[in-house]
């Protein structure tokens, strides 16, 4: 057979799979592989006809190989637990008889990350290879995977919840259906429509973030990853074999949280400058060398079972960006930082194999990939609009895992 496809990886605990197979299982019909497995498959006869007990393909020649295929994987939401907005405004004058900058409603949260509610999605995406096989078995590649970007929103308006607007001293308030965040030390250019709160000065609810009348937040994931590298054979018996995998992985973690908010003036006509964004983005592109090792064994007419793991020291370099911007794009205020960090990868994949017909492979399976020593937005908004400084902090720990279906094509 001409076992050619992708599935690096490591594999000290595959030994519990990877036991050389002394006892050879009943065949079907024809007779026990007679060939010393050393042009890099399982052994197989070299005859046109494609025997019953053996994976489909009889062993072949160098050449190119190709595969395509679909996973789904869920990520780690990873962002933090911070209060962004509450119901009522920020009186900042005393207007209302209470001390300046007093908060005039309930002071219910409004907005917060952890509102994301459920377990994070699962992210639809693609894993694509390219390589060559050699005489003697070994294959280098070249692969790349990309997940479709996960987004989490939720928003808070005029309208309270379940329509129930609360009391205050036994009396109705509206004070509810605004909704207010601290920003502070921005320009006139974020003040916000005139006449927005109906008896109350516009001073005393003075910027776009204090009785505004909607807002909204949304996260945003993606993960990209590529391999260069070579899988050489180490140990193959009849019906099993062990390999080494070891080249160069590029990883990327990009995640973006959006904020906007937005004050309706008394006509309900609003305008660009009625409106300010707020986004912070955590880009972390990480590259080093991997080493793994796997192990693949023979359990049933033209079907397979392998173990995969790889581990990897990766240099991530990491970049945070923050920004507020007025609704017309024409002003703004902006924060970055660049730094260093070492992040541990370790990855496993179990996969079942079929081989329809010569040339052709499908697998179907499951892989899990780890990560340690990264960041995450623990405070995603810096309030400070003239020294923007939102909070990031270590991430001892990042799972992405989920299921994988691909063909590969030999030629």
């Amino acid at each position: 057979m001409r076992y050619r496809y992708i599935g690096g990886a490591l594999l000290a605990a595959v030994s519990m799979l990877a036991g050389p197979a002394d006892a050879r299982a009943q065949p079907m019909n024809g007779t026990i592989p007679s060939t010393d497995g050393s042009d890099g498959g399982f052994p197989a006869p070299r005859q046109e006809a494609v025997p019953s007990y053996l994976p489909t393909g009889v062993s072949g020649d160098a050449g190119f190989y190709t595969s395509a295929e679909f996973v789904f994987l869920q990520q780690t939401r990873a962002i933090g637990n911070q209060t962004i907005a509450r119901y009522g405004f920020y009186d900042l004058t005393g207007q209302s008889g209470v001390a300046p900058g007093t908060l005039i409603g309930s002071g219910r949260e409004a907005l917060n990350p952890r509102m994301f509610r459920g377990s994070p999605t699962y992210q639809p995406g693609f894993n694509v290879e390219l390589g060559y096989r050699f005489e003697d078995g070994t294959r280098v590649f070249a692969n790349y995977m990309q997940l479709y970007d996960a987004h989490y929103s939720v928003g808070a308006s005029l309208v309270p919840p379940y329509y129930a607007v609360p009391l205050q001293n036994n009396q109705i308030t509206l004070a509810d259906s605004f909704v207010s965040s601290p920003v502070y030390s921005f320009n006139s250019f974020f003040a916000g429509p005139q006449g927005k709160v109906a008896g109350v000065n516009d001073n005393s609810v003075y910027g776009i973030w204090n009785a505004a009348s909607q807002m909204d937040m949304k996260f945003t994931q993606r993960y990209q990853q590529a391999q260069a590298g070579a899988r050489v054979p180490m140990l193959m018996t009849d019906y099993s074999r062990v390999y080494g995998t070891a080249g160069l992985q590029f990883s990327w973690f990009f995640e973006r949280f959006h904020w906007r908010a937005v004050s309706i003036p008394p006509d309900g006509n609003t305008i660009p400058q009625d409106a300010a964004n707020y986004t912070n983005t955590l880009s972390q592109r990480m590259y080093g060398p991997f080493i793994g090792c796997g192990h693949e064994i023979f359990v049933a007419n033209q079907f397979s079972l392998s173990l995969d793991a790889t581990g990897s020291m990766l240099l991530n370099v990491v970049k945070e960006r923050a920004k507020y911007k007025l609704g017309d794009q024409t002003v703004q205020s902006k924060w970055g930082n660049q730094e260093w960090r070492l992040t541990p990868n370790a990855n496993l994949a179990v996969n079942g194999w079929w081989y329809p017909i010569e040339g052709v492979q499908v697998r179907l399976g499951y892989q899990a990939l780890t990560f340690y020593n990264t960041l995450y937005m623990k405070d995603p908004v810096g309030f400070n609009f003239g020294n923007i400084a939102p909070q990031y902090e270590f991430k001892a720990f990042r799972l992405l895992h989920g299921f994988n279906l691909g063909i590969g094509f030999f030629f």
